[in-house]
């Protein structure tokens, strides 16, 4: 029996059972699988282990996604999660290359995964207030987000979660070192039913802006009053 003769449920259980590549791959055989690859059912849930693999044509982004993951565990991690204003131009460099693949890649979630439950991002440093609260406007079934290391998320997410997370159940924010205590406090306040979770992100050193240098007529008047 060729497997081109199986019924349509049992393609897609078929699929079910292999990794992003593997279903690509196996799309690629006949017009017929190619087919079932396209299916929404068959993409209800989606996992990533590095940003390079958002930009391969071997998933589907559709109405049907309940479930993304994105986690980001690399070296680069710490190089992102740097200030920018204190990163070398090598730094910099290396972020140029990557620092808009999650935030334009949630931006489609926003537009074609209306029914997302569950959202969980874990290194990705370069995700911002904004692109947050556009999602959390635009899924509103959303019920559980987590965030970990995510270094530009800041009290602003922590305040469209109040205002727009209306299915929103469970918040992470772990090790987001600029999210504040009292801004957690307000959320607490705002939402006593959210199951809020902020491991260390209250505790962290968060981000200071560059302090400019005097001008130099401050800094001789400050050398004449010693």
């Amino acid at each position: 029996m060729h497997i081109t003769q199986l019924n349509r449920e049992c393609l897609l259980h078929l699929f079910s059972f292999l990794d992003k590549d593997s279903r690509k791959n196996l799309a690629r055989t006949c017009p017929q699988l190619q087919d079932v690859f396209e299916d929404p059912a068959l993409w209800p849930l989606l996992h990533f282990r590095s940003l390079t693999e958002l930009k391969k044509d071997n998933f589907l982004l559709s109405p049907a996604l309940r479930s993304l993951s994105i986690c980001w565990h690399s070296s680069r991690v710490q190089v992102c999660s740097i200030e920018d204003w204190l990163k070398s131009a090598f730094q910099r460099s290396i972020c140029s290359r990557h620092e808009s693949l999650v935030s334009d890649f949630l931006l489609q979630v926003c537009d074609r995964c209306p029914n997302l439950e569950s959202l969980t991002l874990s290194g990705c440093g370069h995700v911002t207030d904004d692109c947050l609260g556009r999602l959390l406007c635009s899924c509103l079934r959303l019920r559980t987000l987590r965030l970990e290391n995510c270094a530009r998320v800041t009290n602003r997410t922590l305040v469209a979660a109040a205002a727009h997370g209306r299915a929103l159940q469970t918040l992470h924010v772990d090790f987001c070192r600029n999210v504040s205590a009292a801004g957690l406090r307000r959320l607490r306040a705002a939402c006593p039913r959210l199951a809020l979770r902020a491991e260390h992100s209250a505790t962290m050193i968060p981000d200071q802006a560059p302090r400019s240098p005097p001008a130099p007529g401050q800094a001789v008047r400050k050398l004449l009053l010693r």
